[in-house]
């Protein structure tokens, strides 16, 4: 049977344990060694996920959790390529191009020079210029940057460059130009691989909080990606959360803003009501920067145990002619050391009609689901990375 639609959620930094490769990956003052996203939930007190069991994530090598005696799934995992464990190098690697060099960070903040120019061309000073916590540096310095109007640019671990400001003070779409200069601006050397901003709003009194209206401006992938090629050969590639942002709007034939996990997850609902032909292809942050960043295993643990529950009532609007797959694109394990991503393996189920329940064992690269997936749809001679393994579970 031909296949109509995918559905292809990734659950950002939902991770199943340490990657081969973690020693080489630093967080805080250690390595990612050890790292298990879902494993910390797993032990959490009162956790359960009965339909992601169901489906055979305790059936996946190595993942401490109750198995299936049935999964209704093909199942497996993705050991990741890319010289990294961002979002950036985990959603272009599942859409098939591999980046062998990591992105470049500035664990020492930005060289003054560049910050003078990007000052200089938007017409705001700049405060901070270090590696912090998104929600610290606001708490730490949106007084100065209310009474002085100075941009908070700030950055992590990750190969990230983020401007905060505040709403009433920086209006939105100036935010979002400064970003755009900036994009223009952090090339070659300094290639990073997302420019963010970061509104936000409060005062000094009741707190400073984060708001819906973060933009991502990604770096535009060196070659082409899924989207690239299923929109070349008229499919409908739509972009549900961030996903438009991550592929610098490449591709995305439509972008479908999202609020959160939430809004996200009844915005996917909504597309499994239309009728489209193609990918929808869907991104739930809240895992990574609400819960896993701020290692709240509380919250993530109540996150997935709501992805679970709606992923039932999910899986129940799909046609006969549909393909659901949960994956992810890095871990961020909220019992780990740092703050920041953890570099691991990542989940891989894939359910429907005209889905074999097996093994798919351990695929050495997240791009062999890019291949697989436009394997699904009889794309020709596609050129991206990966091994499809459509044969398989088809």
């Amino acid at each position: 049977m031909k296949i109509k639609r995918v559905f292809l959620i990734v659950a950002d930094s939902l991770g199943i344990g340490a990657a081969e490769d973690a020693h080489k990956f630093y967080n805080g003052n250690g390595t990612d060694v050890g790292s298990d996203t879902f494993g910390a939930l797993v032990n959490h007190k009162g956790f359960s996920a009965p339909f992601l069991q169901k489906l055979g994530i305790g059936n996946i090598d190595g993942v401490a959790y109750p198995a299936s005696e049935s999964p209704i799934a093909a199942y497996g995992k993705l050991v990741e390529q890319s010289a990294g464990k961002d979002t950036v190098t985990g959603h272009w690697e599942i859409c098939g191009v591999v980046t062998d060099r990591p992105m470049p960070t500035f664990p020492n903040g930005f060289p003054e020079d560049f910050l003078n120019e990007f000052s200089k061309r938007v017409g705001r000073g700049y405060l901070c210029n270090k590696t912090y916590s998104g929600t610290e540096v606001i708490k730490d310095y949106g007084k100065e940057h209310i009474e002085t109007g100075k941009l908070i640019i700030y950055t992590s671990s990750d190969s990230v460059f983020q401007i905060a400001a505040h709403e009433d003070v920086v209006p939105i779409e100036d935010l979002y130009k400064y970003c755009e200069t900036a994009r223009k601006m952090l090339r070659g050397d300094m290639a990073v691989g997302r420019v963010i901003a970061r509104p936000f709003v409060g005062d000094e009194s009741s707190g400073y909080q984060r708001t819906a209206n973060r933009r991502d401006y990604a770096l535009e992938s060196p070659s082409e990606t899924l989207c690239d090629i299923m929109s070349a050969n008229g499919y409908e590639v739509i972009g549900v959360g961030k996903i438009g942002d991550i592929f610098a709007h490449r591709g995305i034939t439509e972008e479908i803003h999202t609020e959160s996990n939430a809004d996200g997850i009844e915005k996917t609902k909504q597309m499994l009501d239309r009728d489209f032909i193609g990918l929808c292809f869907v991104n739930l942050v809240d895992f990574d920067s609400k819960y896993g960043h701020r290692r709240n295993i509380d919250g993530y643990a109540d996150a997935v145990m709501y992805f679970d529950r709606e992923l039932k009532k999910m899986s129940e609007k799909l046609l006969d002619e549909d393909i659901l797959i949960i994956t992810a694109d890095h871990g961020c394990d909220p019992s780990h050391i740092g703050t920041d991503h953890t570099r691991e393996d990542v989940p891989l189920l894939i359910y429907g009609k005209n889905i074999k329940c097996v093994n798919i064992g351990t695929r050495r690269s997240f791009a062999d689901l890019g291949k697989t997936i436009a394997d699904m749809f009889d794309i020709e001679s596609c050129p991206i990375k990966g091994v499809s393994f459509k044969n398989i579970i088809m």
